[in-house]
């Protein structure tokens, strides 16, 4: 669950008083754009896009302008324009006029949690306004965050200071950074990034503005429900194989799915929002999709839900990963059994394709889950490897991987050639 831009943003920031770019959206009058215009001078017109969709800057689907005439052409030749995000081809619906904020430096800033240490942590830059990783390591700072206490000035003062921030933008930034981390804690969010953040003169102060926005949500946590957000908020556009698993939602469990790189080799069958964050972020671009399968899926359900799948994905993976923390209340084998029936049954259809499986689990019944597919995985002839809750999630997904770079140079026809060795009595 991502929102971008300043459409939705907006009223984020607005909850903890940070201060954000005015921001129209595509169905201002010819009026009140150029009431803009008058009071700013120039405004930035961007294409909307639901979901989290970036590098629209790159793409050059970003327009300047600075009189209604070519505001109005920025707006038609934007509205229904294409954006490639990863994997996927966008449409925008619509677009949205902002404040432009003249500024001499652009301050990158963003929360998330680390997979490799389940901390908070903040990333700062004053020499932002591309994307981080493109910021050389000595001109951006990360700084661990404590939950007790949140955000410090002086970590945000020292690290300012050793990035040669500019005397006069350090208070500012200092006053109003802290409020990000109050938003971060209370309304349920993974993640929330400001790209750019522009120095405004007020009078005789300088305020930092957000002028674009990312933000995740942690999908099992109640506390976004309380900001209200339109239901259309969170749309978006929904692929075959998502359209297909996310009608099963009236079942028990959980089964959103987010199709990430269709050209991915890891079919990941996550189960806990824990699981989904930490098997997204580390697996990259080789998970085929982000998932959360658990919430006690009757036995019924996860069938349906593997055997679909193992219709979409089976034939283009190299490696099967089901993986999860040690659960409360899901049943290990009930979960098992739906997926390993639905491998077996399409293998006995479409035939067998060697498929590597990895498995870290624990919870209800896991020994019992694990024999159910250790027997139906050696029926198959397929290799495996499992691991239980005393294994750390993040081992597991790295093995995984390595198994997944491995089995695509050379472990896929070692297992072949090892099947059609002769056997010496």
């Amino acid at each position: 669950m991502q929102i971008a831009g300043l459409k939705y943003g907006t009223k984020l920031l607005e909850l903890v008083e940070f201060p954000v770019a005015r921001c129209m959206d595509g169905s201002a009058t010819l009026n009140e754009i150029q009431e803009m215009l008058d009071k700013y001078g120039k405004l930035v017109v961007k294409p909307f896009f639901y979901g989290g969709v970036g590098k629209k800057a790159k793409a050059g689907l970003i327009r300047f302008v600075d009189n209604l005439t070519d505001a109005i052409k920025a707006r038609e030749e934007l509205s229904f324009v294409t954006h490639t995000w990863g994997s996927k081809t966008l449409r925008a619906s619509g677009v949205t006029f902002e404040e432009f904020v003249p500024s001499e430096i652009e301050v990158y800033f963003s929360i998330t949690t680390s997979s490799l240490k389940r901390k908070p942590i903040f990333t700062i830059t004053p020499w932002g306004g591309i994307d981080v990783e493109e910021v050389p390591p000595d001109r951006k700072r990360e700084v661990w965050i404590d939950t007790f206490i949140g955000i410090k000035s002086f970590d945000l003062t020292n690290n300012l200071n050793d990035l040669n921030c500019p005397e006069e933008y350090i208070s500012p930034l200092v006053q109003h950074l802290p409020k990000l981390w109050t938003l971060y804690d209370n309304y349920g969010l993974t993640t929330i990034e400001i790209n750019p953040m522009r120095m405004k003169k007020k009078g005789n102060f300088l305020i930092p503005v957000a002028c674009d926005l990312r933000a995740a949500f942690d999908q099992d946590s109640q506390a976004w429900r309380r900001l209200e957000l339109p239901s259309a908020t969170f749309q978006t556009d929904i692929t075959p194989f998502e359209s297909e698993i996310n009608r099963l939602r009236t079942y028990q469990g959980q089964s959103d799915v987010l199709e990430l790189n269709p050209s991915g080799t890891i079919i990941p069958f996550m189960f806990g929002g824990g699981a989904n964050t930490a098997a997204t972020e580390s697996l990259g671009e080789r998970a085929i999709f982000a998932s959360d399968f658990g919430g006690n899926p009757p036995y019924e359900k996860m069938y349906e839900v593997s055997r679909i799948v193992f219709k979409h994905w089976y034939d283009k993976a190299n490696t099967l990963l089901v993986i999860g923390g040690k659960a409360n209340n899901t049943d290990i084998y009930v979960t098992f059994k739906g997926i390993f029936d639905a491998l077996r049954d399409h293998v006995a259809v479409h035939g067998k394709k060697p498929l590597y499986t990895v498995i870290g689990r624990g919870g209800p019944n896991l020994i019992q889950g694990m024999f159910y597919a250790k027997d139906i995985l050696d029926r198959l002839g397929l290799p495996y490897r499992m691991f239980g809750h005393d294994t750390s999630m993040i081992a597991v997904l790295e093995y995984a991987k390595k198994i997944d770079s491995w089995w695509a140079e050379s472990g896929r026809k070692e297992f072949a050639d090892k099947l059609e060795a002769p056997h010496v009595a």
